[in-house]
């Protein structure tokens, strides 16, 4: 016989699943005459890693330059906390709390690291707490200290990867938008890379993951969906897709089954 206080929590009703902490609802994105992005629908909870997989030129950085506001739908609805940001400008959606890692690192390769990682916290409205922020970064990526005076152009490239983390993490964010940071980079350079997203993932950083390497990107995030020209071929849970890796290779290829 069951305890009353058993009793009890089992006739409780089931919680409610978080709410979206960002969703993107039948996204439209062209540019000129070609569509790019076709009707997209996804969505992020507070604290999950969400992977968007696909092939080159299936749409995965024209999301989250629309989701940044770098590049204006044609249709669609994204919201951040049930808020519509989709025709605000880029510096508006950063205070509102969206930071974008963009593909290629992006730099500022004459300033020192020192002076990166500034610029970063540059639209803070509140500025208590950016030393402290500056700090954790320092210690999350120790190489970034001992180059703090270094012109930023002439690190490595993992060391410019991890700058142009940093930079978008000043911000205090509360999506961080990840567009390939893998590319480029040797395989070691890859899992330091991803150990450390792992940390920030384990800290409570919300993600939104952009990646080719489908491996390392199911390893990190919790949800995926990927990208088939413009349209979601594939959506599920990261252990699922990696449990079913040919439908994942067949969605990633516009292979149909």
């Amino acid at each position: 016989m069951a305890r009353p206080e058993a009793r009890a929590t089992a006739g409780r009703p089931a919680e409610a699943p978080a709410p979206p902490l960002l969703a993107v609802e039948e996204l439209r994105v062209a540019y000129g005459a070609v569509t790019a992005i076709r009707g997209v629908s996804l969505s992020v909870r507070p604290g999950e890693v969400v992977a968007l997989l696909g092939a080159n030129g299936a749409g995965k950085s024209t999301m989250l330059r629309a989701i940044s506001g770098v590049v204006r739908p044609r249709a669609g609805r994204i919201r951040l906390e049930g808020t519509p940001i989709e025709r605000l400008p880029p510096a508006r959606i950063v205070r509102l709390g969206i930071g974008h890692c963009p593909e290629g690192r992006r730099i500022f390769g004459s300033l020192t690291v020192a002076e990166n990682l500034r610029l970063g916290a540059a639209a803070r409205a509140e500025r208590a707490g950016v030393a402290e922020d500056r700090e954790r970064l320092l210690a999350l990526f120790p190489i970034l200290r001992e180059r703090q005076q270094q012109p930023a152009g002439t690190l490595s490239g993992g060391e410019q990867q991890m700058l142009a983390l940093a930079r978008a993490l000043m911000a205090r964010p509360k999506l961080l938008l990840l567009d390939e940071p893998s590319l480029g980079l040797a395989p070691l350079l890859v899992q330091q890379i991803f150990r450390r997203l792992a940390e920030l993932k384990a800290a409570g950083t919300t993600m939104l993951l952009v990646e080719q390497n489908i491996a390392v990107a199911l390893d990190l995030a919790d949800r995926a969906y990927v990208l088939r020209t413009g349209e979601i071929g594939l959506e599920g849970s990261a252990a699922e897709l990696k449990a079913d890796y040919e439908r994942v290779a067949a969605a990633y290829l516009g292979a149909r089954r």
